[in-house]
């Protein structure tokens, strides 16, 4: 399998697909790289380079004990992007990974001119808790409740969220996909338990204000107004604000995982943005 190993000794895997333009995906919490093969499939077949990465303790990348916060996470990109000396990249990420990629593209990927333009769909910064500084965000207790799920009965977890609130299959009238659902158990079950379990602390925690406000190349902020993971007024609506240069995309009665349930009109909106 294809792999970097990091400074401090971990193994990233990663896809490499193509020629042309990179397109490089970094996936939500607690998926792999395999939650992009719509868009991977997709973007190969208009022209494009796709890459996509398992993050550590996620997928097929090594089951470290420790590391599993936003600079690790940046950085672990960054040694993927170096290896593949990639130029005038698009960095697209969904959840947590709209995390790891606005970190990514404000540390390593503009300072060394590799990104050409960013997104973030259905993302979590700038913060997720609710602070004094983010009376918005949701109370840590939620995020606690997650960690307790988690290590009561992981593999149970990870069935009632998808079921439910990530795509939006709670919904009435909503008609759910046992498919999406097993292959969203799947990838999550195929990750370390305790890169999950931090990774709550990793994408519920980080402050990305400042990284925000440190991104001058486009940037995409695509959001669904029906998200029950991300609520979209302190997430998409305030980072839009931060960044030198965005555009905001806000998508009536989408949920969470709209990548996947609305893949169709949200690779028409990509693929629109990667060529204006």
């Amino acid at each position: 399998m294809p792999t970097v190993t990091t400074k401090d000794g971990v193994e990233i895997f990663y896809k490499d697909w193509g020629q042309g333009q990179p397109i490089v995906f970094s996936h939500g919490w607690p998926l792999s790289a395999d939650d992009w093969d719509n868009q991977m499939l997709f973007f190969l077949g208009q022209g494009y380079r796709v890459i996509a990465v398992d993050r550590r303790g996620h997928g097929r990348s090594s089951q470290v004990g420790d590391g599993h916060d936003m600079d690790h996470y940046a950085a672990d990109l960054a040694a993927v992007t170096t290896h593949l000396d990639l130029k005038d990249a698009i960095h697209v990420g969904h959840s947590t990974g709209g995390g790891e990629v606005t970190r990514y593209v404000a540390q390593h990927g503009q300072p060394q001119g590799r990104v050409a333009k960013a997104v973030l769909i259905s993302s979590v910064p700038p913060l997720m808790v609710k602070t004094d500084a983010n009376p918005g965000g949701l109370p840590k207790d939620v995020f606690d409740g997650l960690q307790a799920q988690l290590a009561a009965n992981r593999s149970q977890f990870y069935r009632d969220l998808p079921e439910g609130p990530f795509y939006g299959y709670n919904r009435p009238g909503a008609k759910s996909s046992e498919a999406i659902i097993a292959n969203w158990w799947r990838q999550g079950m195929m990750g370390g338990a305790k890169a999950h379990y931090d990774g709550v602390v990793a994408f519920s925690q980080t402050d990305f204000t400042e990284d925000l406000k440190s991104i001058s190349v486009p940037v995409l902020v695509m959001h669904g107004d029906d998200d029950q993971i991300v609520p979209y007024a302190d997430a998409g609506l305030l980072s839009v604000k931060l960044v030198q240069n965005g555009t905001l995309k806000i998508y009536k009665g989408f949920p969470h995982g709209m990548p996947t349930t609305e893949s169709a009109t949200i690779n028409a909106d990509l693929l629109a943005f990667f060529k204006s």
